[in-house]
């Protein structure tokens, strides 16, 4: 619905009713609008008309004139009983409007995928990396400074205080423990030692999950 609809419904002067769109968006009690300028007003002076959602329309119907709240209700029952019909390709202002819905939805789809492509291209590369290696060897390749993505996988619970991957993650089959020689102490006792190893798949998880501090050593 758009605000010049809204100003004839409630009577009130459509600048007024922009206001009240304007007051109600800033206070986040409705989204922002989308609208289109250069639309014949009073005295044939070009303006700016808002185009709202149902809800929306509601808010601001309700701020302007809890009288005509009914109206508004009216009106939408009216919209949705109408078969729906393509815009008039004939009017400039419906042409305009759908065209700059579409125009906004393409230019945030093609933010998310340049946005993106790095993550997928890095995880679907890595992905093709047989074996298994270690994840001082991922932090490097990703970018990561080793210490702060040891301490961030600590942090995230996905690594123990002694840096082996907890149970969990292993079964998953993001990691795998491997067994090394027995440390032997100066009494003579030994000790077994285990280091970490990523998989494949665990390559892939850590790359996607830690993508955001690439490159902060």
């Amino acid at each position: 619905m758009t605000s010049k609809e809204m100003a004839e419904l409630t009577e009130k002067r459509h600048d007024s009713v922009k206001r009240t769109i304007v007051n109600l968006c800033q206070k986040t009690a409705i989204s922002y609008p989308q609208f289109v300028d250069g639309i014949p007003g009073a005295n044939g002076v070009a303006e700016r008309v808002y185009y709202l959602n149902k809800r929306d329309s509601y808010v601001v119907v309700a701020q302007l004139s809890p009288l005509f709240t009914a109206r508004l209700v009216d009106r939408w029952q009216e919209l949705e009983n109408k078969q729906p019909a393509a815009f008039d390709l004939m009017d400039p202002h419906a042409l305009r409007a759908a065209l700059l819905g579409y125009s906004e939805k393409v230019i945030a789809l093609d933010a998310k995928i340049a946005a993106d492509a790095p993550k997928v291209a890095f995880a679907e590369a890595i992905r093709a990396v047989d074996g298994v290696c270690s994840i001082e060897k991922i932090a490097k390749t990703i970018g990561i400074g080793r210490n702060k993505l040891f301490k961030r996988m600590r942090d995230d619970g996905i690594l123990q205080a002694n840096n082996l991957p907890y149970q969990k993650y292993i079964d998953r089959e993001y990691f795998t423990v491997i067994e090394q020689e027995p440390y032997t102490d100066t009494k003579g006792v030994q000790h077994p030692t285990f280091t970490t190893r990523v998989t494949g798949a665990g390559q892939v998880f850590i790359a996607k999950k830690y993508a955001n501090i690439m490159g902060d050593v």
